[in-house]
């Protein structure tokens, strides 16, 4: 994953450091973009075409802990990373989405705050007609260092 959102950053920080109160969202939604975001947001998501972004429950089931792909254990490992449990897929397109160059993970299902985002590591054409987009599960890999 690309990097945390200036957001996220600053939410971090204020809870840790602050004393600030910080709820982290129950349910993270998943965004596909065709320009990429930065840490300050923006990019340019997809839109139309039967596109929705994707909710994932915030769980130990759907992400795994730093001990490795695919546990369901709270973390105990070194590596400070988790990846998605299970598939992630999108709705089937019913117009051309374009060229999807990123992603990233927001805290609402439109709208609202970009907590992570990335560019993809192959850019991917999503055309009327192409197969539901997915990331298959293991693939979607967030590092804390």
């Amino acid at each position: 994953m690309g990097s945390k959102s200036d957001y996220l950053e600053n939410k971090y920080l204020d809870w840790l450091l602050r004393g600030q109160t910080f709820t982290p969202p129950a349910t993270v939604y998943i965004a596909l973009y065709t320009a990429n975001p930065s840490d300050s947001g923006g990019g340019t998501e997809v839109s139309g075409g039967s596109y929705a972004r994707v909710a994932v429950a915030s769980s130990l089931a759907n992400w795994a802990g730093t001990q490795g792909a695919g546990t369901t254990a709270a973390s105990s490992g070194s590596g400070g990373q988790t990846s998605n449990n299970n598939v992630i897929t999108f709705p089937a397109p019913t117009a051309n989405w374009g060229v999807i160059t990123g992603m990233a993970i927001m805290d609402a299902a439109s709208g609202g705050n970009e907590l992570y985002w990335s560019a993809l590591t192959a850019n991917k054409t999503v055309n009327n007609g192409d197969a539901a987009p997915t990331f298959p599960a293991g693939s979607l890999t967030i590092t804390e260092d």
